[in-house]
C-alpha cells in the first residue's frame, strides 16, 4: 500500500464503506450487516471504539450535531477514501493471486 498502511480489518473496511454516505452509529451497524450478508455484526462498543480510532486517524469525521437529535453522524474523509481505495486494490491483488494459483 502506498502509505505503508497495514491491511484493514474486515470490520473497519465495512465501516469505511458504510461512511461513503453520512450515517449514525445504528445506521452503520445495519449497513455493515447488510453489506456483509450478516457475517459481520458490530456490537456498539466495538463500533464506537473503531469510530473513535478512525476519527483520530483522520479517516472519518463526526458531523456537527443536529439540534434536538441525539444521533451523531459520521462521514469518511478524503484521507479515509484514499485508504479505502488502496485496500480495495490490495484485496483485488490477493484475489487475483489466489485465482492464478488455483487455476494452474
Amino acid at each position: 500500500m502506498a502509505n505503508n498502511q497495514t491491511a484493514l480489518t474486515e470490520g473497519v473496511y465495512y465501516i469505511l464503506l458504510s461512511l461513503t454516505e453520512s450515517r449514525h452509529g445504528y445506521g452503520i451497524m445495519q449497513n455493515v450487516e447488510q453489506l456483509s450478508k450478516g457475517r459481520i455484526h458490530l456490537a456498539p462498543g466495538t463500533l464506537y471504539g473503531a469510530l473513535n480510532n478512525l476519527v483520530n486517524k483522520g479517516w472519518t469525521i463526526a458531523l456537527p450535531e443536529v439540534k434536538d437529535s441525539r444521533k451523531k453522524e459520521y462521514k469518511i474523509t478524503e484521507k479515509g477514501l484514499e485508504i479505502l481505495k488502496e485496500e480495495v486494490l490490495r484485496l483485488e491483488e490477493l484475489a487475483k493471486n489466489g485465482r492464478d494459483i488455483l487455476e494452474e
